[in-house]
């Protein structure tokens, strides 16, 4: 039987929660959802110049008014530095090609994106900039050749539910012209639509085809239609309504929608990338190694040589199973934002250089935002749920991005403050950076399985605020996430998630994920 006093106070937490929430997401949305954006359309050619370019302007001209988006036009490589980007909220490329930016455009363009800048794509922004690795990552795909201008069937992949795509039937018909693409699209992209090979004359890729994607590319997001050769498309609805929703995603003006519980593990790990770090020395491998890999160069996105993370199959249920024999991140594709997720862990045997004699470690990194490698040029900036034995639950702030955890302050054997979690005492800033005391919080109390048992592991996720939970047991809770990017200090509410390998060997099953509204009242601490 609950008490009155605890009633009226579970009441008054509950309404302060809720308004500490609306004010975040107001704040959030006025700092980086962009409601009111400007945008730079690029149209420069140093090859191929497309007769469709002014139908395009003049589309994208009446979609600004329409959306109430500031657009400006140029040809004029020389916007392109630090200064002058910094005003965009999206670049969009419309039938640019060739080499159209010189070193100094191609660094600004870099830090403009690795900053949280935003790209749109269209038709031949891919026969742009063959020579820059940067942008070939970024754009997906570049061109190769093209049959005649045709109809042919595309398909749509509704199962993304991304807004782009939402107005077209699961296959539609369209006149264009029907690039190739030097290489296979990355698989770091999600796609969209791809076209039926078998429904146009000419050549053709052979197999799966491509022709719009999306990412969350280091740190901006990226759209790319391969789309828009000629003047009739720009007055096609369908296509139009296509590019409006991809710049309104890229905006943060609309987001892909959570399914109600999504289960994040298949058995190809369709829904992640792999950034790997530095080999050490150790490992038997032919490629350059590192005594210190915290320092070394990065394998980088999807390579993955040593299979340091797979999927194994065991009575039925798909196991997630990291080696830990290189330093690295599972990382989703996509941003997630309130949510809880959920998964179950247990240790494996195995350890690995340079922590064979340390504690196994790993974790879970939400918020994750920004370029891969920013911490030890493995993880991304985010928040951590740690995951190490003896100290489940910990937080741990990596680098840009930080929050306030209720803490009380101790003070260990070297005289170094040091903070525990407390749902009952103030609010500490938790960064490692000079100004703080510290970057971490432990969890309150110690509530893991013996090793090899399977442990489960929860993160509630609602605005700038999240909630950790060790095998049901509130450990710590973190507020007013954060994150310091291109000068600015930002509301973070949402962000891709990674899982890490370091130098242990862990197996996690039954990663799944599903929206929420608030916080379950059941939630101790609260």
């Amino acid at each position: 039987m609950i008490s009155l006093k605890l009633k009226k106070h579970f009441l008054i937490t509950l309404i302060t929660s809720f308004i500490f929430v609306v004010c975040c997401n107001t704040i959030y949305a006025q700092t980086t959802k962009n409601e009111n954006p400007n945008i730079l359309v690029f149209s420069k050619t140093n090859g191929w110049r497309h007769t469709s370019i002014p139908a395009g302007i003049k589309a994208l001209e009446k979609m600004g008014v329409k959306n109430h988006w500031k657009i400006e036009f140029t040809e004029d490589s020389l916007v392109f530095d630090d200064a002058q980007l910094n005003k965009y909220h999206l670049i969009v490329f419309l039938n640019t090609t060739g080499n159209i930016l010189n070193i100094t455009g191609k660094k600004a363009f870099e830090k403009y994106i690795t900053d949280g800048g935003n790209f749109v794509g269209i038709h031949a922004a891919s026969d742009t900039e063959f020579e820059w690795p940067f942008y070939e990552k970024m754009i997906g795909a570049q061109f190769r050749s093209h049959p005649k201008q045709q109809t042919a069937t595309l398909n749509v992949h509704h199962n993304t539910n991304h807004p782009s795509i939402k107005h077209y039937n699961a296959t539609f018909e369209k006149y264009d012209e029907w690039y190739n693409f030097k290489k296979p699209v990355n698989t770091s992209v999600t796609v969209l639509i791809d076209i039926d090979e078998s429904s146009y004359e000419g050549e053709r890729m052979g197999g799966f085809h491509p022709i719009s994607w999306y990412q969350n590319f280091e740190g901006g997001r990226i759209f790319y239609t391969a789309m828009g050769h000629d003047e009739a498309t720009y007055v096609n609805q369908d296509f139009l309504t296509h590019v409006q929703e991809g710049i309104k995603w890229t905006l943060h003006q609309s987001e892909i929608p959570l399914k109600t519980s999504e289960n994040l593990i298949d058995k190809t790990l369709s829904k992640w990338d792999v950034w790997m770090g530095a080999v050490h020395t150790s490992v038997d491998l032919d490629v350059e190694k590192f005594d210190n890999v915290k320092t070394g160069k990065p394998l980088g996105l999807n390579n993955d040589p040593k299979q340091v993370f797979s999927v194994i199959e065991e009575n039925g249920e798909l196991i997630l199973k990291i080696t830990g024999e290189i330093y690295g991140g599972l990382t989703t594709k996509n941003e997630y934002e309130n949510y809880h997720f959920t998964t179950q862990f247990k240790w494996g045997e195995k350890k690995w250089e340079p922590r064979l004699k340390d504690k196994r470690d790993s974790g879970i990194l939400y918020h994750a935002k920004g370029p891969h490698g920013a911490f030890w040029n493995v993880w991304m900036s985010s928040l951590e749920f740690q995951v190490q034995e003896g100290d489940c639950g910990d937080f741990i702030a990596l680098t840009d991005v930080y929050g306030d955890v209720p803490a009380t302050k101790k003070i260990n054997a070297n005289g170094k403050p040091y903070f525990v979690y407390n749902p009952t005492e103030k609010e500490i800033p938790l960064k490692w950076e000079n100004g703080f005391e510290a970057g971490q919080a432990s969890k309150n109390g110690l509530y893991e399985n013996p090793n090899g048992e399977w442990n489960t592991l929860e993160i509630y996720v609602l605005g700038n605020e999240s909630i950790h939970l060790v095998n049901g047991h509130v450990v710590n809770r973190i507020k007013n996430a954060r994150y310091n990017v291109a000068d600015k200090t930002v509301p973070v509410t949402s962000g891709k998630i990674q899982i890490q390998s370091e130098a242990a060997e862990v197996y996690y099953k039954n990663i799944k994920i599903s929206p929420i509204t608030a916080f379950p009242i059941e939630l101790k601490g609260l």
